[in-house]
């Protein structure tokens, strides 16, 4: 009878240690899920921000290329209109 319940307890206790050995492993588990999900959200938005630089970079330079586009133009109307005036 003692060595029945010895074993009913030996048991329990088994089934306890694979119960508590189970939720340990699924916390840790999810922990690394989350810590992935965490290292992934991190990356989008570094390469968010990299995008928003490049394309600030871009429109910076199509201001810049659209105002020598716009002195070059006049360089050359001054131009023009000087050659017309010593030509009269």
């Amino acid at each position: 009878m003692i060595q029945k319940e010895l074993r009913v307890t030996e048991e329990k206790d088994q089934e306890e240690q694979i119960i508590q050995y189970q939720k340990s492993r699924d916390r840790k588990e999810y922990e690394a899920q989350l810590e992935a999900q965490r290292v992934k959200d991190e990356k989008e938005r570094e390469i968010q921000r990299l995008r928003e630089l490049q394309e600030k970079a871009a429109d910076r330079q199509a201001e810049i290329d659209a105002l020598r586009a716009k002195r070059a133009f006049e360089e050359g109307e001054r131009q023009a209109r000087e050659r017309e005036r010593l030509e009269h």
